[in-house]
């Protein structure tokens, strides 16, 4: 006699994979975000107190532009235009970017740290449910931490020679991430295919912003600022 299977043991059936337009418009979010960067990160070298922090600066937003290249490839092998895919996100962006523009070398490199890592933080979250030939691409773009950890050395050094700039620093970081996160839940609103993929494992848009906060908490005490 055949035992009746425990419901709370039944592995649950698996999410259906994305829609093509679905992962399109995930990649073409993502893909904007790392066109600006790139732009961001070499108009903000400008701000670099000496020549070799610039040229640092410079160097790490290579990366960037690698990782759009990475994926406007694989949007180009979906059969999408890379232009189109990004387009609908270039208000959000060009807003978020509005509102919190730094003032100097420091408040860039924060910008730099914990405003785009809470992004990574995103797409590292709602890669898991996406096809091989998707996730890789993602996964190899969130591997380029070039510029982070440059922000963060010099983060974390600025805040050990003076801890004056301790406060100033943790309000900004407050301030970007409060930012990104109203920033999210627009483009989530107003994107019904990418709010699919971000609640497909039976999330929430909600429980995944809260990760985001924690996971940005956690980032600030790594460099020595305070939530």
């Amino acid at each position: 006699m055949s035992e009746t299977p425990d419901p709370d043991l039944t592995p649950a059936p698996a999410p259906p994979a994305p829609s093509r337009e679905a992962v399109v418009e995930l990649l073409g979010l993502l893909a904007l975000g790392e066109l600006l960067a790139f732009e961001r990160m070499v108009f903000d070298a400008r701000l670099a107190p000496d020549l070799g922090r610039r040229a640092a600066l410079s160097e790490a937003a290579v990366g960037e532009i690698r990782n759009y290249r990475l994926i406007a490839d694989r949007l180009t092998a979906l059969g999408a235009d890379p232009a189109a895919a990004m387009a609908p996100y270039r208000e959000a962006f060009r807003s978020f970017d509005a509102s919190t523009s730094p003032r100097d070398w420091l408040e860039a490199l924060v910008k730099v740290y914990l405003g785009d890592a809470v992004a990574d933080d995103f797409f590292r979250a709602v890669s898991s449910g996406l096809d091989e030939a998707d996730r890789e691409v993602i996964e190899t773009v969130l591997a380029e931490s070039g510029a982070a950890d440059l922000a963060a050395e010099e983060i974390r050094a600025a805040v050990e020679a003076d801890e004056s700039v301790t406060g100033r620093l943790s309000l900004w970081a407050r301030r970007l991430v409060g930012e990104g996160i109203n920033r999210a839940q627009g483009v989530a609103a107003a994107n019904e295919r990418l709010t699919g993929i971000i609640v497909g494992d039976g999330g929430t848009l909600d429980a995944l912003l809260r990760r985001l906060t924690r996971a940005h908490q956690d980032r600030m005490k790594s460099v020595g600022l305070n939530n």
